[in-house]
């Protein structure tokens, strides 16, 4: 079994390779849909590296994966996850402007009709007194630095609707 990373909004330092079979036993039933995620670099945050690895551990989980590279706007992300379809948007931002940047995301979201269809996730530093505004508008959980891979992997499983 291979996985597939697919990247049209920029170059994604990776090769196809062959799944492990931890990862294989991991993946999605072949007879549904995989599981469609967009990870995020939205705004001036030149912060990569936990997008990559994120990116890598989703497409090692059996689910597809777009990355859409550094310094997106809030409306080049909507574009994306719209075109692509996709059931998740992980959104990574370390820069601080997270109570600016993800509110544009989700009125995007919200003006295409995608917003009830997409699980948005947000990683990164965020302060807790900014957790419970940014999951009011929308974001269904939020997961900082040091959170093991195979929990957020989980999460997704249990709540990325692919009907």
């Amino acid at each position: 079994m291979y996985a597939l990373c697919i990247h049209p909004l920029s170059c994604f330092a990776g090769r196809i390779k062959p799944l492990s079979a931890k990862a294989t036993a991991m993946s999605a039933d072949s007879t549904q849909r995989a599981i469609r995620c967009l990870i995020a670099k939205v705004g001036l945050d030149g912060h990569d590296r936990g997008a990559q690895v994120i990116a890598r551990a989703f497409r090692d989980a059996g689910f597809e994966v777009v990355y859409s590279g550094l310094h997106r706007a809030p409306e080049e992300i909507v574009q994306a996850a719209v075109q692509e379809d996709v059931d998740v948007l992980g959104i990574s931002i370390l820069s601080g402007a997270h109570n600016t940047l993800v509110p544009k995301v989700v009125d995007g979201l919200e003006s295409y009709g995608a917003l009830e269809d997409t699980l948005i996730l947000v990683g990164g530093i965020i302060p807790e007194e900014d957790k419970s505004e940014l999951k009011a508008l929308g974001v269904t959980e939020i997961f900082g630095p040091g959170t093991p891979m195979e929990e957020t992997v989980e999460f997704v499983r249990e709540h990325a609707g692919t009907e």
